[in-house]
């Protein structure tokens, strides 16, 4: 019993290695005779026109973007001079107003009576003077005849001067409640449409107290917040166009100051560009845009090309029929100033810093774009149109077509 146990196991082993002589010796009848065994191929990876891009000198124009709220250049926010009951007020929001036209009237009873006590004042101090006057000429007169002393004179020339004194003051007295009476009338300071309507007739106004706020649309700026580093770059007079909520066509603008200071917290500077007047435009309404820099010349790479999931920026080269990383500094980013067939018009494109010292990328070098995934070093390619793998030099082909 217990060798026919053993038995059928000795059997299989038996059969399988007779099953696997028979295999290897059949295969090796159809080699030829001191043929090595086949190599497996390298695997060649199929590019996309999509995937590659090449290194080039372009015009580069920076640009800088900004945003923020537009606001009048010129406001105004007429206030009550003089305190008083506000009678009328001739204006509403959206109305037009033209510089100097009257648009309200503050009640000017009690400031007609105190113009008049001034003027009767004035009056009564101008009869002192007078009255004053003729005493002085009687006593240079009595004096030069021997009846009075020059102590008498002396006296009578001080009464003269206090009496000038005290027309004087009226006199000032009268004009300070003439200004008083004209404060009472209300008047646009500059043209411009009103904005807001803060009081109303029947109201008791105080001293300061605001009534209307009048916006000339004529001339806006935008204020925008540019990070310091950018500010550097911005002179006055460079050209920006913005796109205004609400408007279909874009809106020239240029930069026409630069704060001086920087914002608390922030660190960032404000830019004020002056807008050009256009229909729709109005004080409030929010901007974004782009500030134009003067083009120059770089040596740049679409962005999509450039991978940052290393320490330092890393372009992925084809060289000598296989892919290399490359580390790279990068500078400034923008669009081509002039249309690249090359590239794309819409991709902003890098520049590429070459160090000191350094060689750098020279230009024509086929780069993979981010759409080509990641490969490792040393991973052979075959440029699209190409029959055989790529190299740096070799030129791209629109018409190819490829396969992964």
């Amino acid at each position: 019993m217990t060798r026919r146990r053993w038995l059928i196991p000795a059997l299989v082993v038996l059969f399988a290695g007779a099953a696997a002589a028979w295999f290897l010796k059949d295969r090796a009848g159809r080699l030829p005779a001191g043929a090595p065994p086949a190599a497996a191929a390298p695997v060649v990876i199929d590019l996309a026109a999509v995937d590659i891009t090449r290194v080039r000198q372009v015009e580069l124009a920076r640009t800088v973007p900004v945003s923020g709220g537009l606001r009048a250049v010129r406001t105004a926010l007429v206030k009550a001079k003089v305190a008083g009951e506000l009678q009328r007020l001739e204006v509403r929001e959206g109305d037009a107003v033209r510089a100097g036209q009257v648009i309200g009237q503050i009640d000017p009873t009690e400031l007609d009576w105190r113009l008049r006590q001034a003027e009767q004042n004035a009056a009564a101090a101008r009869a002192q003077l007078d009255i004053a006057r003729r005493n002085l000429e009687n006593s240079r007169g009595l004096v030069a005849q021997g009846f009075i002393s020059p102590t008498a004179l002396e006296t009578s020339v001080a009464n003269e001067a206090a009496a000038q004194g005290n027309w004087q003051a009226a006199v000032a007295a009268v004009e300070l409640a003439r200004k008083a009476r004209a404060d009472s009338t209300l008047v646009a300071p500059i043209p411009g449409i009103v904005s807001q309507r803060l009081a109303q007739p029947g109201e008791r106004l105080a001293l300061d107290a605001r009534v209307v706020e009048i916006v000339d649309l004529t001339r806006l700026e935008l204020e925008a917040p540019v990070p310091a580093e950018d500010v550097a770059s911005l002179k006055i007079g460079d050209v920006a166009r913005l796109q205004v909520d609400g408007l279909a066509e874009p809106v020239p603008a240029r930069v026409a100051r630069v704060n001086p200071s920087t914002q608390p917290g922030t660190r960032a500077v404000l830019v004020y560009l002056s807008v050009e007047g256009a229909p729709g435009l109005r004080q409030g309404l929010f901007a974004r845009g782009v500030i134009s820099l003067p083009a120059r010349p770089v040596r740049a790479v679409e962005a999509s090309a450039v991978r940052y999931d290393q320490a330092r920026p890393t372009l992925l080269i084809v060289q000598d029929e296989r892919v290399s990383a490359r580390t790279v500094q990068t500078g400034v980013t923008g669009v081509a100033a002039t249309p690249d067939p090359a590239g794309s018009a819409d991709e902003p494109l890098v520049e590429l810093v070459t160090a000191p010292g350094e060689a750098g990328l020279r230009e024509g070098t086929v780069v993979l774009r981010g759409s080509a995934g990641a490969m490792r070093d040393g991973t052979t390619v075959r440029l699209p149109g190409d029959g055989t793998a790529g190299t740096a030099a070799a030129p791209s082909s629109p018409a190819g077509t490829a396969s992964r």
